[in-house]
């Protein structure tokens, strides 16, 4: 097959992929047993939770029916009717285009339908969320509006709360905003200096302070606002604790600046808000008095695994649009399509798609259960893992493009702009990093406890029995976390890419062990360490969730199927070997670590080398720190 052959057919798999990623005729089957409510922790102990994540979701054909209602006049507006040009050039969503977004029903696709909203499930939001990518400025204010913006009201408000807001926050009558950040603090949100004081007949909170970066905050007429207040506690001191507040615009003694000039997604409305003697009821608290960095932290948690579909869709509309350029554009007498380094940025750009994709309607299935599962962890890596990919891929793509990428007469440089947020808003990379990791170790910590305080303290039994089984793993014992053979989840033809990840898990969790000996409680110190485990756990969430997704492909019999296995094995060969080189690095970290914390007197002393270059990277820290153990609680002896 030609170069533009292949590239043509990349663009059909991306434009089937629309339709067909979570909505298919056959139903997954529903559980009649609680969730575990913890996939990405257990892999921090080793364990896959086939469960959770095998087979592939899918929904129902009447699902599917009401889906299909909504996505073919949402993609015939974006397409026909949205300037998006015009949108970044004179930094404004028009007013007819926002009131078409409110008859189409997308400012309530999360509402429920008793209260006015579409009531769309996760995954069917997602759906959505593709199409309305196509233009980022429109894509940030909705998500504004409902991801963040309402949803408190949804998570946290009460009944009177729901019935009075809903409403008309679902119809469009009234936008949503979310007021967090402020001038001094950005990404340490207890750090607000907002300040809510009880009125002395106790009927209101008087709200004062500046907010600033708030999305919608010029349009909005409702906002949750997050703010300080007094709280006594159970044993009578009165201490400061955020408060979560649902405050109209009507309320009074609220301003709002003038639009900020930004980079990119410079249609969507962003400015500072002021409130000044800000009159709330306390009818109004969102949650409990005290409760409000939970509530904020809830909201953030429940809307980050949709950027993962927004992302892929404008994605794969881009590799679209890059391979009909690349198809027939000539440079010495040839397609550029023929040329194997173009070739590899498609192929890089289809990969990082489809993993992004995977993993947004993965864990979109996984909120979609019943039991409300906790995919606080997924939807951080989702997060990070599509925004950081759609840099790259957008990046990649103007360098096919030249110089046309580069002009403002075509849409590739907005969507440069456009894409660099994505890695600072709802959460910087940076933070989230750190919350994916000290989560899973923190969920590790409280399982392995026993554990290691028998290490620590020097049990030889404990130190012999864990130096025995890192000895049988480095000597070749097979890994089997039951995804292969017989009664596996993985299609055979991915045979060996489940080995991959089954020996990426079992070393993963041999290596949390050894950290949780190394740092205890100040591993939170240890900001390098932390990413690599973040990283270690992203990909391992992409390598399973391509597999689910390709099995599921397979055994259904979707069309491009095999191209769809050939991505999964792809990502999982590198996502193996960049883990094995993360966990090496983790090893060579503890023994400088150690090495530098070994006495003088001990250096004489070394492990025999014969018997650690038996050893797999996961295990030489650990087992030269055991050995140390060992020789120590002689010599005590």
């Amino acid at each position: 097959m030609s170069g533009c052959g292949l590239f043509l057919r990349s663009a059909a798999a991306a434009r089937l992929g629309r339709a067909r990623v979570a909505f298919t005729a056959s139903r997954r089957p529903l559980r009649t047993s609680p969730p575990s409510q913890a996939f990405a922790k257990e892999l921090f102990l080793g364990k896959i939770e086939k469960k959770e994540v095998f087979p592939f979701p899918e929904v129902s054909q009447d699902e599917l029916n009401e889906i299909n209602q909504f996505v073919g006049p949402v993609e015939k507006f974006f397409t026909e009717e949205v300037d998006s040009q015009k949108i970044d050039r004179e930094g404004k969503i028009p007013n007819e285009t926002l009131e078409k977004l409110k008859s189409l029903g997308l400012f309530g696709m999360q509402v429920p339908e008793e209260y006015g909203g579409l009531g769309l499930s996760n995954t069917m939001y997602a759906r959505l969320g593709e199409i309305i990518s196509l233009d980022c400025s429109i894509a940030v204010t909705l998500a504004a509006h409902q991801a963040i913006g309402l949803k408190g009201i949804i998570l946290a408000g009460s009944e009177e709360q729901k019935a009075r807001y809903l409403p008309k926050l679902a119809s469009g009558e009234h936008v949503a905003a979310f007021c967090l950040t402020e001038p001094a603090s950005g990404s340490d949100a207890a750090s607000i200096r907002t300040r809510a004081t009880l009125s002395e007949d106790k009927k209101h909170y008087v709200l004062n302070g500046s907010k600033v970066w708030i999305t919608n905050g010029g349009l909005a007429s409702v906002f949750t606002v997050f703010a300080k207040t007094e709280v006594v506690d159970s044993n009578g001191s009165v201490k400061d604790k955020v408060t979560a507040f649902i405050v109209e615009r009507d309320f009074g003694g609220i301003t709002s600046g003038k639009p900020e000039d930004k980079l990119g997604i410079r249609g969507s409305n962003t400015c500072e808000v002021h409130f000044e003697n800000t009159r709330v009821p306390v009818e109004n608290v969102l949650g409990e008095v005290g409760g409000g960095f939970k509530v904020a932290m809830n909201i953030l948690n429940s809307g980050r695994f949709s950027m993962g579909s927004a992302v892929a869709g404008m994605l794969k509309k881009l590799i679209e649009m890059t391979a009909e350029y690349a198809c027939t554009r000539k440079q010495f007498n040839r397609n550029l399509s023929e040329f194997g380094l173009i070739q590899e940025k498609f192929a890089l750009m289809a990969q990082k798609a489809y993993v992004m994709e995977s993993m947004a309607y993965l864990t979109a299935g996984m909120l979609d259960q019943p039991g409300f599962p906790d995919c606080s962890i997924e939807a951080a890596m989702v997060k990070v893992f599509s925004s950081e990919a759609a840099w790259q891929c957008v990046s990649e793509a103007l360098q096919v493009l030249g110089g046309s990428g580069y002009m403002r007469d075509y849409p590739y440089e907005r969507i440069l702009r456009d894409s660099r947020i994505l890695l600072i808003f709802e959460g910087t990379n940076e933070i989230l990093r750190m919350y994916i990791a000290l989560t899973g170790l923190q969920h590790a910590g409280r399982i392995l406890t026993a554990r290691v305080k028998q290490l620590k303290q020097g049990n030889v039994t404990t130190i012999m029995e864990t130096v025995s089984q890192r000895v049988r793993d480095s000597l070749g014992r097979t890994v089997d976390l039951g995804l292969t053979g017989k009664l596996g989840a993985v299609h055979p033809s991915m045979e060996d890419s489940a080995h991959k990840l089954e020996q990426n898990v079992h070393d993963f969790s041999r290596t949390v062990e050894t950290l949780l000996l190394r740092f205890g409680k100040t591993i939170v110190e240890e900001q390098l360490v932390l990413k690599r485990v973040a990283n270690i756990l992203i990909n391992l969430y992409g390598m399973t969730a391509v597999l689910s997704r390709a099995s599921r492909s397979i055994r259904v019999g979707l069309q491009n199927h095999d191209h769809e296995v050939l991505l999964a094995n792809i990502f999982c060969t590198e996502a193996y070997y960049q883990n094995l080189f993360a966990l090496s690095q983790l090893d060579k970290s503890d023994q400088r670590r150690q090495e530098r914390r070994t006495p003088r007197s001990s250096e004489h002393w070394h492990p025999t080398p014969t018997v650690l270059t038996w050893l797999s990277p996961p295990a030489v820290g650990m087992t030269k720190w055991l050995l140390q153990q060992i020789l120590r609680k002689i010599s005590m002896n």
